[in-house]
């Protein structure tokens, strides 16, 4: 069976994306990151979610960037509030990402100066490097299990505007893990970043997860959690049967999403278009 190393969140975005390579055929190594997060939480879910996909083997790699700063979410900076960022899809923006995956479907061969522009309002949730600092311990994991294909759930259309979401970024990594690896130098191995979201719409990519048997109700999206009541653990815990027999302990029992972050503005929009209830939302 071939093997795929997923970069597993907890999130949406990125168990949908473990669910296609499944859905591929692909055995699962997926990778999760202890990074000083505010929102830890997360892990759980990826926790959750690897077990209920039956993983090959999950690892969780820890760090510390709160050493680093420079984000809300592993530092002291407030997390913004009721701020959609760059998350609009309409037709040309759609578009226009699309069109420029379709052109650069084979490896990245750009100067900087074709590549597309950065956007400048790039919220304080972004965290310095981090999608470079994920793939690179990812493709350490894929070389040294012998595999060529890396899973990220990446999205460029509904996202914050954070750089290392972009196709051009992904292609770009995907070049330079072919350059510095003993596998690619010696001919053994041609590495791939899959990025199969990169142009759908959350809507899109909830649908598609709904499809694949994702269990949204393991999954955690909030940049803000907030300790749960004891009415909204009783409530979250009316439907025993619907959920995993480990649920009950875990933290996702703990906590509610705060529903005012762009991550939950961006969950509860892409519920909404794709006509679907989220079951994290309390009634």
């Amino acid at each position: 069976m071939k093997r795929a190393v997923v970069l597993l969140s907890g999130g949406i975005d990125s168990t949908t994306s473990l669910a296609i390579a499944k859905a591929e055929g692909f055995g699962i190594y997926a990778i999760s990151f202890d990074y000083g997060q505010r929102h830890s939480i997360e892990l759980s879910s990826a926790k959750q979610c690897a077990a209920y996909f039956d993983v090959k083997k999950h690892i969780v790699i820890s760090f510390d960037l709160r050493e680093i700063g420079g984000s809300a979410l592993t530092s002291d900076i407030e997390v913004p509030k009721v701020s959609l960022g760059k998350t609009t899809h309409d037709e040309k923006e759609v578009e226009k990402i699309r069109s420029w995956e379709d052109k650069n479907s084979q490896p990245l061969n750009l100067s900087a100066s074709q590549l597309p522009e950065a956007q400048p309002d790039i919220p304080v949730t972004y965290v310095p490097a981090r999608n470079t600092i994920f793939l690179s311990f990812a493709l350490a994991f894929a070389e040294s299990i012998g595999s060529e294909n890396i899973f990220i759930g990446a999205n460029a259309v509904d996202y914050s505007g954070y750089p290392d979401c972009r196709p051009e970024f992904i292609k770009a990594f995907e070049s330079m893990a072919n350059l510095a690896t003993k596998a690619s130098v010696e001919g053994r191995a041609r590495f791939l970043i899959h990025a199969p979201l990169i142009t759908l719409t959350k809507a899109e990519i909830i649908k598609k997860g709904a499809e694949l048997g994702v269990d949204h109700s393991l999954t955690w999206s909030c940049y803000d959690p907030q300790p749960a009541t004891e009415d909204e653990k009783m409530r979250r815990c009316e439907d025993k049967q619907s959920q995993p027999p480990n649920f009950l302990a875990s933290e996702l029992l703990k906590y509610v999403p705060c529903m005012r972050c762009d991550s939950c503005i961006l969950r509860a929009r892409g519920f909404k278009e794709a006509g679907i209830t989220d079951p994290l939302i309390l009634k």
